[in-house]
């Protein structure tokens, strides 16, 4: 059984997170497409998704006055995530699937288009930009499918995190 305070600022802060994922998203969307493939744009929201965790661990840590097994703090942080990746996915699906289509290729030609200037900025052979862009066509990583499978590869790099994340807001051992 999983206990009240856990799954309460779990479920809480997961909704909190994916809302705000929605947000982030929906802002990047309105306001230029360019920043879906900005390395800042990750970079901040990456933080962004740490900060809430550590806030949402020391919270719980604090409310369970201070024991917090291992196991109490990954599974907080993990339902946190899971739900927060399924709220952002959710929108992300409706968002790029049901309410504009057509970004799905203004992205992808905005992706190719900065793929190809840092291959070339490396110098890279033509061939193997040309193959490079063929396979990129071939991809539609904003379609249901690839959304949801990312999705399941952002729930394993979540757990990963979390288990990094409770490893250090662990109680220390009395022993």
């Amino acid at each position: 059984m999983i206990n009240e305070i856990i799954k309460r600022n779990g479920i809480t802060f997961g909704v909190v997170t994916g809302i705000l994922s929605a947000l982030i998203t929906a802002t990047i969307y309105a306001v230029d497409l360019n920043l879906f493939v900005s390395w800042w744009v990750g970079i901040v929201s990456i933080l962004i998704y740490l900060v809430l965790g550590i806030v949402l661990l020391s919270k719980t840590k604090k409310e369970l006055k201070g024991i917090f097994v291992f196991k109490d703090a990954f599974t907080t942080y993990f339902i946190c995530a899971v739900i927060a990746i399924l709220i952002g996915t959710a929108f992300n699906i409706l968002l790029f699937n049901v309410i504009d289509p057509s970004a799905q290729d203004t992205l992808k030609e905005i992706t190719i288009k900065n793929a190809v200037a840092m291959m070339q900025k490396f110098n890279s052979p033509a061939a193997a930009i040309n193959e490079m862009i063929a396979k990129m066509k071939e991809n539609n990583p904003y379609s249901v499918l690839q959304l949801l499978k990312g999705s399941v590869f952002s729930i394993v790099f979540s757990s990963i995190i979390g288990l990094i994340m409770a490893a250090f807001f662990k109680s220390k051992s009395q022993e």
